[in-house]
């Protein structure tokens, strides 16, 4: 009976450490699998554009943009974006630089319409953009630094476009759904600072103790079947009358 009291007692105590959290997995596994991370990126509020073809002119204006790169270029890529073809510079030392490729210079500043024109190109859904701001820094649902544009949309899910202040692009999205759906994320990996670890010892911890939850339980369970199993066969041998 001493292991029934050391199981039961350890059963006991370690669930009540840490049932809050294993309460916080189940709500957390039920979101994420109620809700299609499709609709938690805004896949649905994006619109399809066609890839734009780049003028071959576009070239020439590398080499003087390259060479005003101090240390020197590690990287050029070429790309099509809704401000026209722009060269990405990344130097050999520091943050890639952005510019146009046509005149091998940094794009003009967005201005609020020009960001919301652009947002609502790239949007698919009811209304149009409601504000355009400028922020000064990304906020940290955007897993981004650095200037950004938001353009928030008039949607049931308070959609809100990202753009890149250089380019006009939307580089992420995010809504209601998605902020709900990461409370839940950091509840499930035990992260309530930004949600990108979970593999810290916390949670190593309290999944330990959660398997000895388990463990313990089916021991108890073992035991008392066992038991009621034993009680139940004496009283078959037991004479009648």
């Amino acid at each position: 009976m001493q292991i029934l009291r050391l199981s039961t007692q350890l059963h006991k105590w370690v669930a009540l450490v840490v049932g809050v959290q294993v309460l916080f997995w189940v709500a957390g596994g039920l979101v994420m699998t109620a809700i299609p991370i499709e609709t938690v990126r805004s896949e649905h509020h994006v619109r399809e554009a066609a890839p734009a073809a780049l003028p071959a002119g576009s070239l020439a204006a590398l080499p003087e943009a390259a060479r005003r790169m101090a240390g020197g270029v590690a990287k050029a890529e070429l790309k099509s974006t809704p401000r026209g073809p722009a060269w990405i510079l990344t130097p050999v030392g520091g943050d890639p630089v952005v510019l146009a490729a046509d005149t091998g210079r940094p794009f003009p500043a967005l201005n609020p319409a020009e960001a919301a024109r652009l947002a609502a190109a790239a949007y698919s859904g009811e209304g149009r953009p409601v504000s355009a701001v400028h922020l000064a820094e990304a906020p940290g649902e955007t897993g981004r630094t650095g200037p950004i544009w938001r353009v928030e949309f008039p949607d049931r899910e308070r959609t809100a476009f990202y753009l890149s202040p250089e380019t006009g692009e939307v580089v992420t999205r995010r809504s209601a759904v998605w902020r709900f759906y990461d409370f839940f994320w950091r509840l499930h990996v035990m992260d309530w600072n930004d949600g990108e670890d979970f593999n810290h010892p916390l949670i190593v911890v309290t999944t330990f103790l959660t398997l000895s939850i388990v463990i313990t339980g089916f021991v108890l369970l073992w035991i008392r079947l066992s038991r009621d199993l034993r009680q139940v066969r004496a009283r078959r041998r037991k004479p009648q009358g």
